[in-house]
């Protein structure tokens, strides 16, 4: 069996603030390290003694969650930029209202090249950059790892776990709230590719 946790880190600064996030870089608050704290317990119940790895956002606050879980499991982190939030551009640390004036929504459903302002990423690089991480955290031969990195780019992990083509992203999304943790499973003998839990939030304080 081949399982992989993971985790969209907790409460951060920009959360607080209402700024935009993506590469604005900022810390967890202390109710985000609580919650990192909360996020660790959790992984050692579900882990169930097994031996794992860690890859995260290079970002602040999903560097600071995955050191967290790292020194409650006894192992260190690894940091992918591959792995970060989706990037918005001249929006980053700008007041949430600021981008919520300025974004046009797409004219159809499919977003695949769309930017929400000029100066973001579109949904095909962030993918692209996403499924990459993927690909070489499976490349690994460790049967249970823990990803740690940001909500938007959680949606790009679970779509390349199933094997979604990279042209189908434009309409997907896994909404999930902040410190949740998502299991993905294969089995050893027909090596489907399973999500046992997704955006699970029940330990959070």
């Amino acid at each position: 069996m081949r399982q992989l946790f993971v985790v969209t880190h907790p409460e951060s600064a920009h959360h607080v603030e209402r700024r935009v996030g993506g590469w604005y870089d900022t810390s967890l608050t202390e109710q985000g390290r609580r919650n990192a704290r909360h996020i660790a317990e959790q992984l050692v119940v579900l882990a169930a003694g097994q031996s794992a790895e860690i890859i995260a956002s290079d970002l602040k606050r999903t560097a600071e969650t995955a050191a967290v879980i790292g020194a409650r499991l006894g192992v260190p982190s690894r940091l992918d930029p591959d792995l970060r939030e989706m990037r918005y551009g001249e929006a980053e640390g700008k007041p949430q209202a600021w981008l919520d004036e300025r974004a046009v929504p797409p004219p159809d459903a499919d977003q695949l090249d769309y930017r929400i302002i000029p100066s973001a990423e579109s949904r095909r690089e962030v993918a692209t950059r996403v499924y990459r991480a993927l690909e070489a955290i499976l490349a690994r031969p460790v049967p249970t790892q823990i990803v740690v990195t940001h909500g938007f780019s959680l949606s790009m992990v679970v779509a390349g776990w199933i094997g979604m083509p990279l042209e189908s992203v434009g309409r997907v999304a896994f909404p999930v709230r902040s410190g949740s943790i998502t299991h993905l499973m294969s089995d050893d003998r027909w090596h489907n590719r399973g999500v046992r839990l997704l955006g699970e939030t029940r330990h959070l304080d």
